[in-house]
């Protein structure tokens, strides 16, 4: 879900809390109405599982007391909100949910070896325990859908217990019904299996708010698919220390990125808030990413030359990028050996391709993956475009070797060009180029 799909995160917010606190009311009535007649029939069964549903209706209210405190704003003593605040309430829940677990555990052995007293057919006991398995339904399937949409991790895991109330509420149904008949065993069994997933409810509410309190990394799954579509943003030479932790109903994320060493400061700071926006438009549940931008210099690197012709190293520099008839690309790497990867034939020198011919150059030699320029004199369109696209240029002198200009380089001696040549100057130089 993006977040043009889905709104932004305070509408998601309110549309959680909507439907948490309807959540709560239903299953509050129906533990009330479970309590009641169980306590007026005699039934330790229903009495039980209004303690479950009772637990629930505690749980929906954290969900939404954690989405109602999300929803407000940052403030000075809480500058990263209180998403977490969900995640605790869960945690105290769990472990009421754990004491009342127990002592129905107690009661249910208790009642193991006891026959229920000969009374009339429980038919308010039984339909308390029909209507309980339509509303836990009709109940789950509001949670999961806005869990889904909103991305709500407590609202998509009460709606996981909703469902398992169906299956609670049928063996509650037919534990009535066999404890009439008097079967031994019957209804503590039934007490004790309800009290056993009461257990199984508090321990979930605490470990995994637990391992959130903790910064636990909860979603590999998420995490290695961001780091793959950050890699994937051009300008970035590497990814690393992809962390992502959770806060309330939202997830946070923090990586570092690598980028050429000579990247402008703005040019870092313009990639960092391309990428953030790029992760958070597509993720609904990423609220916040923060980016730190280190320049590397990399092991290989990718390098292009425009040459007057095709002798390997002895290549002579050309004085034009655009104008160049060949272009050698090499590979370098850090020890200073040097590879030709190919010669590249300027096609674009027809009459009718002159203008912007360095733009089409540029175009037909990106896919190389290139990392550095190495020319004499470089357009203003053409300059620009390289530097989009992160590639570095360097003062390469007319008529050098390719074997020297790679010298110069390993050894600092190439400075970097900044601004492109004037537009002017080009003009005089392919007048003179096209009257020869």
């Amino acid at each position: 879900m993006t977040t043009e799909q889905g709104g932004n995160h305070s509408e998601l917010l309110k549309r959680g809390q909507r439907v948490a606190i309807t959540a709560t009311i239903v299953i509050l009535l129906l533990a009330v109405a479970k309590f009641v007649t169980g306590y007026l029939f005699d039934s330790r069964i229903l009495i039980a599982d209004a303690f479950h549903s009772g637990l629930d209706v505690l749980a929906i209210f954290a969900s939404w007391f954690g989405l109602h405190l999300a929803s407000q704003k940052e403030s000075a003593r809480f500058p990263y909100g209180l998403y977490k605040a969900e995640t605790f309430v869960t945690l105290l829940i769990g472990v009421l949910a754990i004491w009342a677990g127990f002592e129905n555990l107690l009661e249910g052995y208790r009642k193991l070896f006891l026959l229920a007293p000969d009374q009339a057919f429980p038919a308010l006991p039984v339909l308390v325990s029909g209507i309980s398995i339509f509303v836990s339904y009709f109940v789950a399937r509001m949670e999961k859908q806005t869990g889904s949409y909103i991305n709500s991790g407590a609202l998509q895991a009460n709606a996981s217990e909703a469902f398992l109330d169906i299956g609670t509420s049928l063996v509650v149904l037919a534990g009535i019904l066999l404890a009439h008949a008097r079967i031994l065993y019957i209804e503590g069994s039934v007490v004790i299996i309800i009290a056993l997933l009461i257990i199984r409810l508090g321990v979930k509410n605490v470990w995994t708010p637990i391992l959130i309190l903790l910064d636990a990394s909860l979603d590999p799954k998420l995490q290695a698919q961001i780091e793959k579509k950050i890699s994937a943003i051009e300008g970035v030479k590497g990814v690393s220390d992809v962390k992502m932790r959770q806060t309330g109903p939202f997830k946070m994320v923090e990586c570092n990125i690598a980028t050429g060493p000579s990247v402008s400061v703005y040019k870092a700071h313009e990639l960092a808030d391309k990428l953030e926006n790029l992760i958070e438009r597509e993720y609904g549940q990423i609220e916040s990413v923060f980016v730190h931008v280190e320049p590397v210099r990399q092991h290989t690197l990718s390098v292009i030359i425009p040459v007057k012709e095709i002798n390997g190293m002895d290549s002579r520099v050309h004085g034009h990028f655009g104008r160049a008839p060949y272009f050698m690309i090499l590979k370098l790497d850090c020890k200073g050996e040097v590879e030709i990867e190919d010669f590249y034939y300027n096609e674009f020198l027809g009459k009718k391709d002159r203008i912007h011919i360095a733009v089409k150059v540029i175009k037909a030699i990106i896919k190389h993956d290139l990392d550095i320029v190495f020319t004499s004199k470089i357009g203003e369109i053409a300059f620009h475009m390289l530097k989009d696209n992160f590639i570095d240029i360097y003062d390469a002198e007319e008529g050098v070797t390719v074997n020297e200009v790679v010298k110069r380089f390993h050894e600092g001696g190439l400075e970097p060009i900044t601004t492109p040549h004037p537009a002017e100057e080009s003009e005089i130089r392919h007048t003179k180029e096209d009257s020869q």
